[in-house]
């Protein structure tokens, strides 16, 4: 059920900054640039001994390298300095999460959809494959990029016209979804008449619709992550000195989240011949539990920073992470970025996912 102080605090919000704040997420979420760890290292497996295959969708948050390198901020410097040591695709300095579930599955994180052509890109189709395009929604949003039903027309092309992988390959598969902060940044930066409510149900329902989809076409096991707290970005602490969440914000996630829950609890109880077949990553409580762990580990270290704020942004409003203006870059990188929680103005550093990857570890063995 929806509470009353959530529609309470969205109505007062709605009047006052919501609109405003959330365009600037999509902003962050467009990756394209203005035209002018130690721990982490020694916890993250490297073997391959498993035959489980991984199938990921999203955005942003599981895109290892789909996006173009012509356009793409992802394939720009800073980003990848931590890991692999360049530009790899990847929106942090290195790993992300869905680095970090391939690598609880004992696997070599999936070859994204648009490298699958490439030089090796065919051994690495044992690991599955990525269709995850950052900047994309369960709905369309202003990228124009595949949203969550074309990545699924695409897994199915894979399976069907290219053959890729028989009904065998996926009886021991996997996969994660990771999508939905968009959907909402796009709403409300187009100001649409529509009840946020019913936009809620109406992105929640087509995002069953579509894990049910890829339940039909053979994956046994399926893993979607609930939101995010969207009001803990740097994109929105950014007004408060990056000092704290905006709670208003963060309800649109809570509201998501348990219109998620419910729904996939009720397709659960329909498939009762395969419990566990669908099932949710709580990232709205890692991120908090991750950002508390962090702030407590880095308790008199004066060198980090706020963990609210990003380690790399540009050096004014005009730029991003990742921007030039000619051969000149228009950005800083904070010096520690192993200490720092998040990269730019919407995602995770490397030790930002790990400690996310921490909080969630003990739901992922519904992937088993």
């Amino acid at each position: 059920m929806l509470s009353s102080n959530i529609s309470k605090n969205m109505k007062t919000f709605n009047k006052i900054i919501m609109s405003f704040l959330l365009s600037l997420i999509l902003l962050s979420y467009l990756f394209v640039t203005p035209s002018s760890a130690g721990l982490v290292q020694s916890r993250y497996k490297h073997k391959t001994v498993s035959s489980t295959k991984l199938f990921v969708f999203g955005d942003s948050y599981a895109d290892t390298g789909n996006w173009k390198k012509t356009v793409a901020i992802s394939w720009k410097k800073p980003y990848g300095i931590t890991f692999p040591g360049n530009p790899s695709g990847r929106f942090s300095d290195g790993r992300i999460l869905t680095d970090y579930i391939a690598s609880y599955l004992n696997i070599t994180s999936p070859i994204p959809y648009e490298q699958r052509n490439s030089k090796g890109g065919t051994s690495e189709l044992k690991f599955g494959m990525n269709f995850a395009y950052g900047g994309t929604g369960v709905f369309d949003t202003d990228i124009s990029q595949p949203n969550m039903t074309s990545q699924i027309n695409l897994f199915k092309t894979v399976i069907t016209q290219d053959k890729l992988y028989a009904k065998n390959d996926l009886l021991n598969s996997v996969a994660l979804v990771s999508l939905a902060g968009n959907d909402y940044s796009n709403y409300l930066k187009h100001g649409s008449q529509q009840n946020l409510t019913d936009f809620t149900k109406s992105v929640v329902n087509q995002l069953v619709l579509d894990l049910q989809r890829i339940h039909n076409l053979g994956v046994p096991k399926i893993a979607v992550t609930a939101m995010e707290p969207l009001g803990c970005l740097p994109a929105i602490t950014l007004f408060s000195g990056y000092k704290n969440c905006t709670q208003g914000i963060n309800d649109i996630s809570l509201t998501h989240n348990q219109l998620l829950q419910a729904n996939l609890k009720t397709i659960s109880s329909k498939t009762s011949n395969e419990p566990g077949a669908f099932f949710t990553l709580d990232l709205y409580g890692a991120f908090l539990s991750a950002l508390q762990k962090q702030k407590s580990h880095n308790k008199g270290n004066f060198d980090y920073g706020n963990l609210l704020q990003p380690c790399c942004q540009g050096v004014s409003g005009d730029f991003g992470c990742g921007s030039n203006d000619g051969d000149q870059a228009k950005y800083t990188v904070c010096d520690k970025p192993t200490l720092a929680f998040f990269w730019d103005t919407v995602h995770p550093t490397q030790n930002g996912w790990y400690q996310v990857y921490l909080a969630i570890e003990p739901s992922l063995k519904g992937l088993h």
